[in-house]
């Protein structure tokens, strides 16, 4: 796996040992990153703030950051993926106070801590045997989602699907969280929520 875009591109990261994750491939990451380009419009990633939620190895979250984000959160509750999350920010030389890393479930973590923080962008890659998008779809606080299934999803209101497009056994649904993508792009979702970080222990948690 390398970075796509960005100030990093072309550096390569690490995956996680085992079975546990499923990276995104380069090519869903890149075709993501595409997408999200032409919705958010001129700045794209510049400023935003993230969260990846099964963040696995952290590549969508780096490329996030790579791209301009101003915030990451990582949530994984893998020990193995989590370690491959550090060594990547490390080896990158990402500066600490643009990141912030989470040990724990998912669902518990949006129902805790999650709920703290509004967020301009989630990037959503669960196992694709997970029940668990109810409970993202309840917790989540983001402007808009990018979501990575095999099957279509089912998205509750007041989410709106923008878009839907398909690469090979990936499916990536973009939502936005009631406001269209065009208000999202203006800075109408912007969160401001760098302060999201300032107050939080750095590191695993």
């Amino acid at each position: 796996m390398r970075v796509i875009g960005g100030v990093h591109r072309g550096r390569n990261l690490r995956a996680p040992c085992g079975r546990q994750t499923r990276p995104t491939s380069d090519r869903v990451r890149e075709a993501i990153f595409d997408m999200l380009g032409s919705i958010l419009g001129p700045d794209g990633m510049r400023g935003r703030t993230v969260v990846d939620l099964f963040a696995g190895s952290g590549a969508l979250g780096i490329e996030a950051l790579s791209r301009g984000a101003s915030q990451v959160t990582f949530v994984e509750r893998d020990p193995k993926a989590l370690s491959a999350v550090r060594a990547n920010l490390g080896a990158i030389g990402i500066d600490e106070a643009r990141t912030a890393v989470h040990r724990g479930d998912v669902a518990t973590w949006l129902a805790g801590a999650g709920r703290l923080t509004r967020f301009d962008v989630a990037l959503c890659d669960p196992p694709y045997t997970s029940d668990c998008w109810p409970e993202l779809w309840t917790g989540l606080r983001a402007s808009l989602v990018v979501a990575e299934s095999s099957e279509e999803l089912v998205v509750p209101e007041p989410w709106r699907v923008h878009r839907r497009k398909r690469y090979g056994g990936t499916l990536v649904t973009v939502v936005t969280s009631g406001v269209t993508a065009e208000a999202v792009a203006d800075g109408g979702g912007r969160t401001g929520a760098v302060a999201m970080a300032r107050g939080m222990e750095r590191g695993v948690r």
